[in-house]
């Protein structure tokens, strides 16, 4: 993953910033060789397919609980809260990755739980309102999995098209089935991509020895933490 992009610069005399927050420039703020070496790539969450997928379900499921479910209802709640959780625990994760590998790989599992938990809640909601649940192969399943919107107003258009047999309600919440089904998917094949990088180079405790002595941790010494 790549680094954030953020305020800073190199430091001037008195050990402050040049380039400000106000400088226009926009550089990182981890800039020197040391920060690269101890605490290596992190952050970088928003260029994460995931995170994108994840927090599109959020904003998605904002607006369907505000639509098809009063205030008062637990669910309101419950399938805001699982939403926010999934792309909050990506990012989240992202960024404690420059000291703890470990830590993102948990957070990332949670955000995928949640997820998953969403998934299921509006499938449950298709169930309580007597509504259909849609299919592999039904065409209006492939439709909507091929869909891919990238902004909730691209969702929303699908779902209100006029001259389509099934309710709005309907549309919509298979819709998001279908994209927290693809969240979920999507987080799974992240966690899987951290397991690979945690087994090639090892966490922020190996950084840290290779900074200071130039060189790999000896086998058999690998950090279960980083």
């Amino acid at each position: 993953m790549s680094g954030t992009n953020g305020p800073d610069g190199r430091n001037g005399g008195e050990g402050r910033p040049t380039n400000t927050p106000m400088s226009g420039k926009n550089p990182k703020a981890l800039n020197s060789p040391a920060a690269e070496r101890v605490y290596g790539a992190h952050g970088g969450f928003r260029k994460l397919k995931a995170f994108q997928v994840a927090e599109l379900c959020y904003d998605y499921t904002c607006r369907f609980c505000e639509r098809y479910i009063p205030p008062k209802d637990r669910h309101f709640d419950q399938m805001v809260q699982a939403a926010r959780s999934g792309f909050q625990n990506i990012g989240e994760g992202s960024e404690d990755s420059a000291t703890s590998k470990k830590l993102e790989m948990n957070l990332t599992n949670v955000a995928k739980s949640s997820i998953g938990e969403l998934e299921r809640d509006y499938r449950k909601y298709l169930k309580r309102r007597n509504l259909r649940e849609w299919e592999a192969g039904d065409l209006a399943f492939e439709e909507a999995r091929a869909l891919r919107p990238e902004t909730v107003e691209e969702a929303a258009e699908w779902v209100n098209a006029p001259g389509k047999k099934q309710s709005a309600e309907e549309r919509a919440a298979n819709l998001g089935a279908i994209l927290a089904a693809q969240a979920h998917w999507l987080t799974e094949r992240l966690l899987d991509r951290q397991a690979q990088d945690f087994e090639k180079g090892g966490g922020f405790s190996e950084r840290l020895y290779k900074a200071r002595t130039g060189k790999d941790r000896p086998n058999g010494r690998n950090s279960q933490n980083g």
